[in-house]
């Protein structure tokens, strides 16, 4: 069996680190936080598991499809006729109203100090888009990667991604927050 000589700390810790700074500037953060990592997580893992065991159901481990590719362009990713992209395309279109459900129940349950604006709303959603095509993304690619280096896929990818999510998540979320109190839709807590 072949042993990954990488770990996922330094990404973890960097993630902690960044969301208690934007948390101590950002109270409101800390309500989305959980949300749109949770979110990106869940839908990568399912790609990721999809992307196993299409490679379980033909391959040997350490073989990859003849016409398959490590690294292929995110175009095709998202818009080839293979089924993986189809399924991409198919949890790109839960993103949006899976985070407005989430969204109107942390308004409902009136959670943070302000109800979700519009302007708020639109750059969340985009934030919470692009860490999702990205992690899809980065999904095909180390899944396919794991697999020709004979690393099982089913045990491996899964973390990489959650934690990559989680670091995207909270690097999005800070920049949306950064860029909402530049635009006067966020007020600091005085």
């Amino acid at each position: 069996m072949v042993q990954l000589k990488f770990e996922l700390h330094p990404c973890c810790r960097l993630a902690g680190l960044i969301l208690d700074i934007l948390m101590a500037k950002y109270k409101d953060l800390a309500v989305y936080q959980p949300v749109i990592n949770g979110v990106g997580g869940n839908l990568v893992s399912v790609q990721a598991s999809r992307l196993s065991t299409e490679l379980h159901k033909d391959n040997e481990l350490g073989t990859l499809p003849p016409t398959a590719r490590i690294c292929i362009s995110p175009l095709d990713a998202f818009f080839s006729k293979q089924q993986y992209a189809m399924t991409a395309r198919v949890l790109m279109l839960v993103v949006v109203p899976g985070h407005l459900i989430f969204v109107y129940a942390i308004r409902y349950f009136k959670e943070g100090n302000a109800s979700p604006t519009k302007i708020f709303i639109f750059f969340y959603l985009t934030a919470a888009l692009v860490q999702v095509a990205i992690l899809l993304y980065v999904a095909y690619v180390i899944t396919y990667y794991f697999w020709s280096r004979k690393v099982d896929p089913d045990n491996s990818t899964i973390p990489y991604l959650t934690a990559l999510g989680d670091f995207l998540g909270i690097m999005l979320l800070g920049i949306t927050f950064e860029f909402l109190y530049l635009l006067g839709d966020i007020q600091l807590p005085t």
